[in-house]
């Protein structure tokens, strides 16, 4: 749904009506999850929410093609996962709020009785997420934080969905940004992975200022220092990182092995999706041995 417009000093022009504020939801603050959903368009988000994005899109006027490269690499790598490596089930880390082409629609377009597992930390994603998903053993969503991956992989909601003997694709999109280096996301990667049997699948999205000019990078990270969660861009190598022991695709055709902006992973015409607003973010695809 399309917002109402901003001025540069982020007040509304125009009015929006607020969603409901599901219990353990402090409106005033911003959040990653509901950022993100302004970012693509989205209704489910706060007025708190909106003035911080139209204030980073200020610096950032890439803002809404960053969200759409990002969702757009999700769902390719998704889809390819289930449809060319007969992947059956996936857990979504870090999943936010349903929009379209949600990843239990898009591996079950390929797989119909694909297995989704859904886990986020934001009580708003969780009652958005029961009105989506409905009365289905075959997907489900777990209210966890990821920085506790003992309590993600021992919910037994996710061990009714997920079968740890089979290959499992992990997705990790957008969200180790959120992580701060003290808190070690390289590792909290690894025990992850850790746990997936071989042949399992990691796709991860990670934001970065390598390619950005420095009124950008500034706008990113001081939309985030008041917001539930504070952003951390990282560096290329700090990003390939997250996939070290594993064996990285090809992001496009005729590509060797490594990460790739967003827009470009799985295009069929690289040099034209690698837009401004797909470099804000690194990506790969890579495969547990």
């Amino acid at each position: 749904m399309a917002q109402a417009p901003y001025g540069d000093d982020g007040a509304r022009s125009g009015a929006a009506v607020d969603p409901p504020v599901p219990p353990g939801v402090d409106p005033s603050a911003p959040a990653p999850a509901r950022l993100y959903d302004y970012y693509l368009g989205g209704s489910n988000n706060f007025e708190a929410d909106r003035i911080a994005a139209e204030r980073l899109r200020l610096g950032l006027p890439e803002l809404s093609d960053a969200a759409w490269a990002n969702r757009g690499f999700h769902q390719r790598a998704a889809g390819w996962l289930a449809a060319d490596k007969d992947i059956r089930q996936f857990i979504d880390i870090g999943a936010g709020l349903p929009t379209q082409g949600n990843t239990h629609e898009v591996v079950q377009r390929a797989v119909p009785d694909a297995r989704v597992v859904y886990v986020d930390h934001d009580p708003m994603v969780l009652a958005h997420a029961q009105q989506l998903l409905g009365d289905t053993a075959a997907t489900t969503f777990v209210l966890a934080d990821l920085r506790d991956p003992a309590s993600v992989l021992g919910d037994p909601a996710l061990r009714e969905v997920i079968d740890f003997s089979e290959p499992t694709g992990l997705l990790m999109t957008a969200v180790l940004h959120f992580v701060a280096d003290s808190l070690d996301p390289w590792g909290l990667v690894q025990r992850y992975v850790a746990a997936l049997a071989p042949g399992s699948y990691l796709v991860l999205s990670h934001a970065t200022g390598d390619k950005l000019p420095p009124r950008a990078v500034r706008a990113m990270v001081k939309t985030y220092e008041n917001a539930t969660e504070k952003l951390v861009l990282r560096s290329r190598p700090e990003v390939e990182r997250f996939f070290a022991g594993l064996d990285l695709v090809p992001p496009y055709a005729g590509a060797e092995p490594g990460i790739s902006f967003t827009g470009q992973w799985g295009a069929v015409d690289p040099i034209a999706a690698d837009s401004d607003g797909s470099r804000v973010l690194y990506c790969g695809v890579a495969r547990c041995p």
